[in-house]
């Protein structure tokens, strides 16, 4: 899938009383939105018990010198694939660039370059992703269920993954607490 337009670059949050009990409290950065369909990352919550040094020795890469740091939910599809969220001053062979703001990875030289201190100034992984047909995302962003957002990379590399949800609301000036979760009748 193309790196194209709309919502590529930002992210999206789930609302309160999304009614998907996999995405509650979700955040997740785009990385393609076209009209063949979407694909993002989850970043808003990380996979118990997970590290990426489990990862690498998955894959018999050493890497003590690399932070042993926690795996992301990258979603429901896939759940085995990896990705690897990245600042754009690394390129492998499947890197795309994502609107200019950070760039995604999926293929084992970029786990390499990481643990050999080669790779991205910083990085996040993630197990699985989120997808979305043709007109999918469109018909669900009508609808009481996602927020987009346009924040800085801070969003990724400098926030936890135990506060990205409420900061995205703060960066939209949103108090999520004060959302509704549904809408009554009259």
């Amino acid at each position: 899938m193309d790196a194209s337009p709309f919502l590529t670059g930002q992210y999206l949050l789930a609302m309160p009383g999304i009614g998907d009990p996999r995405f509650s409290r979700a955040v997740i950065a785009m990385c393609a939105h076209d009209e063949n369909g979407a694909l993002g990352i989850g970043v808003g919550a990380t996979i118990e018990g997970l590290t990426l040094g489990d990862v690498l020795g998955q894959f018999d890469i050493e890497g003590a010198a690399v932070a042993d740091t926690p795996v992301h939910f990258g979603g429901p599809v896939e759940p085995q694939r990896g990705f690897v969220l990245h600042t754009p001053d690394w390129g492998g062979q499947d890197t795309i660039d994502v609107a200019g703001r950070w760039a995604l990875s999926g293929t084992i030289d970029i786990l390499r370059a990481i643990a050999d201190g080669s790779g991205p100034s910083r990085w996040l992984v993630a197990l699985g992703y989120a997808g979305w047909g043709e007109g999918q995302l469109d018909a669900e962003m009508t609808k009481h269920g996602w927020l987009n957002v346009a924040a800085g990379t801070h969003l990724l590399f400098d926030t936890t993954a135990e506060a990205r949800w409420r900061a995205g609301f703060a960066e939209a000036g949103i108090d999520p607490t004060m959302l509704a979760t549904g809408a009554g009748t009259a």
